[in-house]
């Protein structure tokens, strides 16, 4: 709904709507909150950009995207929305979510996007390196449960999962082998990369570790750990596309995040489909 101060009122049900159809280059979700509240939980893929930093700000937020601001309430996100609407940063939509978080009845994530993976002091190449180990950290999670549980009825989306991941580090590769003078080939590449971190931050020792503890419910807790691992994974790549400076380093992070959202609406579907969801 259009408001007279110049932008638009997006229930939770139409905003988890756009969200999904969207692609991840055609909008900047803020959040006008504090750090303490952003840490708490966040809509995942969300950047934080307090209310009192947002005028200081204004004319460095991006011209050629949707902007969809949220808060607690919709109260701050509200005046937010206003400003950037007031100061005509943008020829494209602006939106505010109505009732901010307490309506909001989707997928929350706490903490922040661990961005401390990457060494943003390093450059291009180093970034996007960085970005196909996460992905070999996310191949080797999703072998090891296709391995320990090929028999399960679940085993075809793991499949599928692991097989996305590594057209995710040939994504990342395609970027990367343009700013190297003598790039391996991918398979070669691919094979000696470590792969011991998740996109999360996460060991993948330390949730190997989870999975093996697991004794009930087993489809059921296995997808629910693959899906916050895929929203962390949104989420960091989503972050990471707004802090660096480097457009062929944002396009890749983008490209990313469209990939992971494909992954969380796979598993979410085959959720619908473990023993324990249909025994209930």
């Amino acid at each position: 709904m259009e408001t007279d101060w110049g932008f638009e009122e997006v229930s939770p049900e139409q905003l988890r709507e756009y969200l999904q159809k969207k692609k991840e280059s055609d909008y900047l979700l803020i959040d006008v909150r504090q750090p303490v509240e952003y840490s708490a939980g966040h809509i995942p893929g969300a950047t934080l950009l307090p209310l009192m930093e947002l005028e200081s700000k204004l004319f460095e937020l991006p011209v050629d995207r949707d902007m969809v601001f949220y808060c607690r309430s919709g109260s701050r996100a509200r005046a937010a929305s206003a400003l950037v609407a007031e100061g005509e940063v943008s020829g494209k939509t602006i939106y505010n979510l109505a009732g901010g978080l307490l309506a909001w009845d989707g997928k929350i994530l706490p903490g922040f996007p661990r961005v401390e993976v990457f060494d943003r002091g390093k450059g291009l190449a180093e970034l996007l390196f960085t970005s196909m180990d996460l992905e070999k950290g996310a191949h080797r999670f999703y072998s090891y449960l296709l391995d320990t549980f090929a028999r399960e009825q679940f085993a075809r989306t793991i499949e599928n999962l692991a097989q996305a991941e590594i057209a995710h580090a040939k994504i990342i590769y395609r970027f990367w082998r343009e700013s190297e003078p003598r790039p391996l080939p991918f398979e070669s590449l691919f094979s000696e990369l470590k792969g011991e971190v998740l996109e999360g931050g996460e060991s993948l020792n330390d949730v190997l570790q989870r999975v093996e503890a697991m004794e009930e419910n087993v489809c059921l807790d296995l997808l629910e750990m693959a899906l916050d691992i895929e929203y962390s994974a949104y989420d960091l790549y989503r972050t990471m596309s707004e802090k660096t400076e480097s457009e062929e380093a944002k396009s890749a992070f983008l490209s990313i995040a469209q990939a992971e959202k494909a992954h969380m609406r796979a598993i979410a579907e085959a959720i619908a489909y473990c023993p324990e969801m249909i025994a209930a």
